[in-house]
């Protein structure tokens, strides 16, 4: 009985297949383009804080009580560096070439 069920199935299953609908892809309007490139903006910006914020922690080195290796502390990005990130990537996705 399991075999005349795969039978009844197997042509069912190929029009499905065959009568799937092309995927649509909507535009996005300015908005969302450019709340989208602000989001990118600031993983940029925290991913690049994170990295230093490794590098700070795992550069500092103790021999006998005493600080071998300096390295200054990163500072917190702020809302200007995400901006001026933001306008970065706005301004080469505009680019003429």
């Amino acid at each position: 009985m399991s075999n005349t069920k795969a039978k009844t199935e197997a042509p069912w299953q190929a029009f499905m297949d065959a009568a799937k609908l092309p995927q649509v892809t909507v535009n996005k309007n300015g908005y969302e383009i450019r709340a989208e490139l602000l989001g990118m903006a600031k993983d940029f910006v925290l991913n690049d804080y994170y990295a230093k914020w490794g590098q700070f922690e795992t550069s500092i080195k103790k021999e006998h009580d005493e600080i071998v290796t300096k390295v200054e502390m990163p500072t917190v990005p702020g809302i200007e560096q995400i901006m001026e990130t933001a306008q970065k990537f706005y301004d080469f996705v505009n680019q003429k070439k």
